[in-house]
């Protein structure tokens, strides 16, 4: 990129599979309405989480249009792609925690019996948490996925061999501190596994040890670490961040959700309210500071507060995975549309044009735009419905 070029930045933040397709479906939303700007060829790319995932994809030639693409179906001479990667069972560790158990049990009993005086039976019971799985899913095979796609085509495995400056943020667990894998002195690690380290969220997946240290996700610290891409040097920087609070308030007053509490949708739904609202907060405190530090231009994309079906959709099944990266493409567009007036001098500012006629313009489509047909194939539904079916009768039976 020549020295004179502008100096644009993207900085994408976690989410899990669900943020990262809603990332996906934001971007190609961004990369057909930005009007010269190619998003595999910008000034810096920060991620954390999900969103080094995608970074990592577009600093390493993977267009907008091919992610898209890759969540439906199988790319030609590419490797295959499903969002389950993510969530794939740790059994090794489930079963090496569980054989610690007896030993465990005899412990606490002992420790008891000794000092029944001491500690309480409740107490000594506590060793048994000793058996609980540091993470219910594997990270690993995202590592190796990534190393697959970057190893072919031209890509890299290497932030060296990169002709992008791409960081990844994650957390160095004993320190508690960020670490940026892809500068000078952590740039020999993979790419591949800087994120497998960014996007290990304690609990559902192991730290990642890196030359002796362990290694989790950078959310842990911030949300979306867009100084990184700041101090980088970027004077335009696109934020995306798809961990948003639902406001089930508004969502009922607008009639897209029925009357309720989310404590009537279990514990899963609390806890995934209470980690939105934390990381948001942050993340609108690290937006005020960056105003106040650099002189550069920002714009945030993030679904809105009311949007129910972001927050509820399981996108594992095929159709939910093409209605939410459809969703955020046409989200995205709404928003750039709804603040184009404010929006169209900064991108212009910055030697990019946004366009009204592209935004304005009702019958684009995601899919089509892509190179897809805009209707699922036919029978993907009953597939779809058949294989979830199957689902809920296998945790049933077991």
């Amino acid at each position: 990129m020549p020295e004179s070029a502008p100096k644009i930045g993207i900085a994408l933040a976690g989410g899990g599979p669900a943020g990262a397709i809603y990332e996906i479906g934001a971007l190609r939303a961004l990369d057909e309405a930005v009007l010269g700007v190619d998003f595999n060829d910008l000034h810096i790319y920060v991620g954390v989480s999900a969103g080094a995932f995608i970074a990592s994809c577009l600093a390493n030639q993977l267009s907008t249009a091919q992610m898209v693409r890759a969540i439906v179906k199988s790319e030609p001479g590419e490797h295959p792609f499903a969002p389950e990667t993510f969530l794939t069972p740790n059994v090794r560790e489930l079963a090496k925690r569980s054989l610690t158990l007896p030993r465990l049990l005899k412990e606490a009993l002992q420790q008891y019996a000794t000092h029944p005086k001491e500690v309480t039976f409740v107490e000594s019971l506590l060793r048994l948490g000793r058996a609980l799985p540091v993470s219910v899913f594997e990270n690993e095979p995202i590592r190796a996925f990534l190393e697959k796609i970057f190893t072919i085509k031209g890509r890299t495995d290497d932030f060296r061999e990169l002709d992008r400056h791409l960081v990844v943020v994650a957390a160095d667990l004993d320190a508690a501190r960020a670490v940026r894998f892809g500068e000078p002195g952590l740039d020999h690690v993979p790419i591949s596994k800087a994120v497998q380290a960014s996007t290990a969220l304690p609990g559902l997946y192991s730290p990642v040890e890196i030359d002796g240290r362990y290694y989790v996700d950078g959310v842990l610290l911030k949300t979306l670490h867009g100084s990184v891409a700041l101090e980088g040097g970027a004077d335009f920087l696109l934020c995306i961040n798809p961990i948003v609070p639902v406001d089930t308030v508004s969502a009922v007053e607008r009639g897209v959700m029925v009357r309720g509490n989310l404590i009537d949708r279990g514990l899963t739904t609390v806890l995934s309210q209470t980690f939105r609202t934390l990381i948001h907060s942050r993340l609108d405190v690290g937006l005020s500071h960056y105003e106040k530090r650099f002189d550069a231009d920002i714009v945030l994309l993030e679904p809105r507060r009311d949007d129910y079906r972001m927050f509820f959709t399981n996108i594992f099944g095929f159709s939910e995975r093409r209605g939410i990266c459809e969703h955020a493409y046409q989200a995205t567009r709404e928003f750039l549309l709804e603040r184009y007036e404010e929006l169209a001098p900064i991108f212009e500012g910055h030697g990019a044009q946004l366009s009204r006629d592209l935004l304005e313009d009702s019958s684009r489509n995601l899919w089509e735009g892509v190179g897809e047909d805009a209707v699922a194939p036919e029978g993907h539904e009953i597939v779809e419905r058949i294989d979830r079916a199957l689902d809920r009768l296998e945790v049933l039976v077991s």
